[in-house]
């Protein structure tokens, strides 16, 4: 099973065992999924035993509601993949280090000290420690909402990457950043100037 479904179902059991009555379009929402993608990661749970889902009328509304219920199967997955997805996060803390000390040292090495990040989440200020130890500071920080704060910087259009001199702009995303890379190039940044996460 990909991380994705991993995390997936850990968001969703997570929600269950909360307690209070969820819809599946709130669970949905929640998990930022359609509605029927959250319906059948509902009854893939439930036929593995994970969960209950109880049937009751509401007479005010005359219509049947479900109740999700995690039941002591569902509680042990629940510590399961908790477990798996903090060793998975370890893992991509260390190696996206590992890559950053990688690639922004060579360039430090070679004289390159104009950095700018395109994004401002939690990959982002993992760059941003990485280039501190290297005793550097973002040049400045770019994102999809500009217009907010990232650890003091002002987060800033895209537009306004054409009016600095940098030597590297760090693609701060842990998600796969292709995308990412291919408008960056579309918007006039040299491919050997992107720097990634991933190596």
């Amino acid at each position: 099973m990909s991380e994705r479904h991993l995390d997936r179902d850990l968001r969703l059991l997570t929600a269950i065992e909360e307690g209070s009555p969820l819809t599946q379009r709130a669970l949905a929402e929640r998990l930022g999924v359609v509605l029927g993608l959250a319906n059948l990661c509902l009854k893939r749970l439930a036929r593995k035993g994970y969960i209950k889902i109880v049937h009751f009328n509401d007479c005010s509304v005359a219509r049947k509601r479900l109740r999700y219920l995690l039941i002591p199967k569902g509680l042990a997955e629940k510590s399961r993949l908790s477990y798996e997805h903090m060793v998975y996060s370890l893992h991509l803390y260390r190696r996206t280090r590992q890559t950053l000390r990688e690639s922004l040292g060579r360039m430090a090495a070679d004289g390159l000290k104009r950095v700018a990040f395109y994004g401002a989440g939690e990959a982002a200020e993992l760059a941003y420690l990485t280039l501190r130890e290297l005793g550097l500071e973002p040049l400045a920080v770019f994102g999809p909402e500009p217009g907010g704060r990232f650890l003091g910087f002002r987060v800033r259009a895209l537009a306004e990457l054409d009016a600095l001199e940098y030597d590297a702009v760090v693609v701060a995303t842990f998600e796969r950043p292709d995308a990412t890379v291919e408008m960056l190039i579309g918007h006039g940044v040299p491919p050997a100037k992107c720097v990634t996460l991933r190596s």
